[in-house]
């Protein structure tokens, strides 16, 4: 029948609807749709918010504020432009960016070295370090730079959506995510042996 009646349907049978219809739901007062979307959605603003800030504190509330503007976005939210998904990406995207600008100096997560002898021990230290090194080396990449290369290379979005999302043209993410490629490469190229990586 309907889409909006098949979609106010029990929470547990909304998995199949879309984000604008769960959204529009939310502007019509159903709180179960704002459930919903919750759940798709704040991890991808939390996301956003970790990789460019790389602070959990302040990427947790990159997501809550990116999240209460959805929902104050959802009475009047217009069929037909840009996706849900995409909207949120920019606005988290902004919010970050908006913390960077305000921050005076960029701290680098200096992780203590713990003893453990289980089996995979190692390898997990390893994959820390590396997770840390690229953390760091994101952090010290310009603004734009690094929202490129986060929706980009960590996210996996395509070049028109972070277009849309970041407001240029896609040549200039093309151009943005290849020279964040080759700072991120010269960032981390002697560190290539410590970190476990293989040459060639």
């Amino acid at each position: 029948m309907g889409s909006l009646e098949d979609i106010s349907a029990p929470a547990g049978t909304r998995a199949g609807a879309s984000d604008e219809d769960l959204l529009r739901l939310y502007g019509a007062g159903d709180p179960a749709a704002a459930r919903g979307l919750t759940e798709r959605l704040a991890p991808l603003a939390y996301r956003i918010g970790m990789r460019m800030l790389g602070d959990a504190a302040e990427a947790e509330d990159i997501a809550q504020e990116a999240m209460l503007r959805l929902w104050r976005a959802a009475p009047g939210w217009q069929s037909g432009g840009a996706k849900v998904s995409t909207w949120l990406y920019r606005v988290a995207s902004n919010l970050a960016t908006d913390r960077l600008r305000r921050r005076r100096t960029a701290p680098l997560d200096d992780a203590p070295e713990v003893a453990d002898d289980r089996p995979g021990a190692l390898a997990e230290l390893v994959e820390a370090d590396r997770a840390a090194a690229l953390n760091a080396a994101l952090l010290r990449l310009p603004e734009r730079q690094r929202q490129a290369v986060v929706l980009r290379h960590l996210e996996g979005l395509g070049n028109p959506e972070i277009a849309e999302i970041m407001e240029i043209g896609v040549e200039a993410v093309e151009s943005l995510t290849a020279r964040g490629r080759r700072a991120l490469a010269a960032a981390l190229a002697g560190r290539r042996e410590e970190l476990g990586y293989e040459e060639g």
